[in-house]
């Protein structure tokens, strides 16, 4: 065997060694549930993340509700947390929010549910995702697997209000994804219109445009190398988990919201979302609104958008 054949098998077998074992890394990173997201606090896209739990003072609406406790097992055997308040006065509406990436329900969408409870008079139910929270689960669906809970869920509020129960999905940022590739499955008739905030176009894209912007690597092959992982071990390929696909399919009237300002979520994502929605759809993009900001940024407008949508599909 001569000098230079060997010399090519030892470089690429360098070469293979150094991509599992950067693929394994991203996969860790990204989507297994323990590792620290760290690069997230880092990340000049989102100047307002905390890693870890937002002290009790900082929320002080959520902390006062008397929200019950939920508990389910997904279809594969996970056991899922959701918090469950009533509306002050009896109502059949109900708002079901769903948080973003490493959030917690409780956390992540109390002025959400501040605005759906006091506001507009709603119950409100906010699930933990698997792999978030008091939920089960090893690893980060980014709303693929997760959609199939959030079916589950939504049968679970029919029985608890009743056949006459009228539903609004609302999520920001992994949350907004998830709802809209809720929105493609055959839901119940009680479903009546989704709200996403900040939603990403698939996971491939999310996660190719973020291994761009924040390690300035391409995507091939790590995010195809990281996917074959992310489906042997967590069970979806990302370029299946596409919420533009899903939009393609709904039959609900969807309000797609983004702030112009957001760099962690490109704004640009908002617009095939909204193209590719086959029914009755609005967009509204927020001015100077960074990642997942949009209501803090223009809390008038955005809950005027949003009152509007609600009363025109939700009655």
């Amino acid at each position: 065997m001569s000098t230079i054949f060997v010399t090519i098998l030892a470089i690429l077998g360098i070469v293979l060694l150094v991509l599992l074992t950067t693929t394994l890394y991203f996969y860790r990173l990204g989507i297994v549930r323990q590792a620290s997201k760290k690069m997230l606090a880092t990340s000049p896209d989102l100047p307002n993340y905390q890693e870890g739990d937002v002290p009790v003072e900082e929320t002080p609406w959520i902390e006062r509700q008397p929200f019950e406790d939920i508990d389910m097992m997904s279809m594969d055997g996970l056991k899922l947390r959701g918090y469950y308040l009533p509306a002050p006065a009896p109502t059949v509406k109900t708002a079901i929010l769903a948080h973003g990436y490493t959030g917690h329900a409780k956390k992540d969408m109390a002025l959400l549910a501040q605005l759906y409870h006091e506001e507009f008079g709603y119950n409100v139910f906010m699930p933990d995702d698997r792999g978030h929270g008091a939920s089960e689960g090893g690893y980060i669906g980014f709303g693929w697997p997760d959609r199939l809970d959030y079916i589950k869920w939504i049968h679970y509020i029919i029985q608890r209000v009743g056949p006459e129960s009228a539903i609004v999905l609302h999520g920001i940022s992994m949350g907004g994804a998830t709802v809209l590739m809720t929105s493609g499955e055959r839901l119940p008739e009680q479903v009546r219109c989704v709200i996403a905030d900040c939603a990403y176009t698939s996971v491939k894209d999310i996660l190719s445009y973020q291994l761009r912007r924040m390690y300035k690597l391409p995507p091939f092959p790590l995010v195809y190398l990281t996917s074959l992982v992310c489906k042997l071990h967590a069970g979806y390929f990302f370029g299946e988990a596409s919420a533009l696909k899903q939009v393609r399919k709904t039959w609900l009237p969807t309000l797609f919201i983004h702030g112009a300002d957001d760099t962690f979520v490109p704004t640009s994502m908002a617009y095939p979302l909204y193209e590719a929605c086959p029914v009755d759809k609005e967009l509204l993009i927020i001015p100077e609104a960074t990642h997942g900001m949009a209501y803090s940024t223009d809390p008038q407008v955005y809950a005027a958008k949003t009152r509007a949508f609600l009363k025109r599909y939700m009655n």
